[in-house]
């Protein structure tokens, strides 16, 4: 090449207050690179930058997303202490909830779900998973389950079979107990199993009727078992999905204390309802009612501001009578 000089780039110049565009003249020189890059060079170091710049992407976006999971956990557990002070059973905004309709309608008892801790998560799946099971009188398990209440019930006795028409000392309707699980499931043998467990002398005080003064109909022991594990069912609002009732909700604390609590609040829950019985002085027709008045009675003190756990409610007390 000839010249010395090159015309590189067109460039703006403002002449008497007018743009126009003109060339530059630059020496071959003075020049730090070249017109046309040498092609492997010129890549390698492309695609060297290109990768630094990759990992560099990489590495913002890992802090990005760190400092997003932070940040949703506390606007989470934000959440969750906020929901607890606005829908907590003492406060201005629970009272309204909870209150009636001026329009005479029913009580609004409806509640945004609650935002769980991992713990609450899975032991709610677990007691889902235990109401789903239905009572099988083929299945050797809930057979041995049986087996157990009888020798648990009555420890002196042998044991007669699992059809008998001893089975209805203990209030089942017929001689095979099997029949009577269609509305509790399972669980609620789990329940009378607990009941029989944990509190024994409470439990032989209801099976056998040795307190108060009792009607000449009594309620069957087993089968009001089975109607109380079905109430609580659905006044805690737990079968599937997250309970929207305030029972619900404050069931969903006990539960974060005791895995057990599900089966504790049955005994309690059996407890006062025979404490509703003999005050009512009720007959056999009457259980209904009994059952209506023992979940208004669990209700109320389950929306008590103090309590915690199941040992809270007043209603505990009675166990230790």
């Amino acid at each position: 090449m000839t010249s010395q000089t090159i015309r590189r780039r067109l460039r703006n110049a403002d002449v008497d207050g007018k743009k126009h565009q003109c060339l530059i003249d630059t020496d071959l020189d003075d020049l730090n690179e070249p017109l046309i890059p040498r092609n492997d060079e010129y890549r390698a170091k492309e695609l060297e930058v290109q990768k630094l710049e990759d990992i560099l992407y990489d590495e913002r976006r890992k802090e990005h997303l760190h400092w997003t999971f932070l940040f949703s956990r506390i606007i989470s557990e934000w959440a969750q202490w906020l929901a607890g002070l606005l829908l907590g059973s003492g406060s201005y905004v629970a009272r309204i909830l909870s209150s009636p309709l001026t329009t005479g309608a029913e009580p609004t008892r409806k509640f945004l779900p609650p935002i769980l801790t991992p713990l609450q998560e899975v032991r709610l799946s677990t007691l889902q998973k235990r109401l789903a099971v239905p009572f099988d009188g083929s299945c050797s398990e809930h057979q041995d389950a049986l087996r157990q209440l009888w020798r648990v019930a009555y420890p002196n006795r042998e044991f007669p079979g699992l059809k008998s028409e001893l089975w209805k000392e203990m209030g089942w309707q017929g001689i095979d107990p099997s029949t009577d699980f269609r509305g509790g499931g399972f669980v609620s043998l789990e329940n009378l199993m607990f009941f029989a467990q944990k509190y024994p002398e409470a439990f032989q005080n209801l099976l056998n009727k040795r307190e108060g003064d009792r009607a000449e109909w009594e309620y069957p022991f087993a089968v009001a078992g089975i109607n109380i594990s079905f109430m609580l069912v659905q006044m805690l609002d737990i079968q599937s999905g997250l309970p929207t009732s305030l029972s619900g909700i404050r069931f969903l604390e006990f539960l974060s204390i005791d895995e057990s609590a599900f089966d504790e609040l049955y005994c309690v829950a059996f407890k006062l309802m025979d404490i509703q019985w003999l005050a009512r002085r009720a007959s056999y027709m009457e259980f209904n009612e009994v059952m209506k008045s023992t979940r208004v009675q669990l209700e109320r003190e389950l929306a008590l501001e103090d309590v915690t756990c199941v040992e809270d409610l007043p209603a505990y007390n009675l166990l230790r009578r």
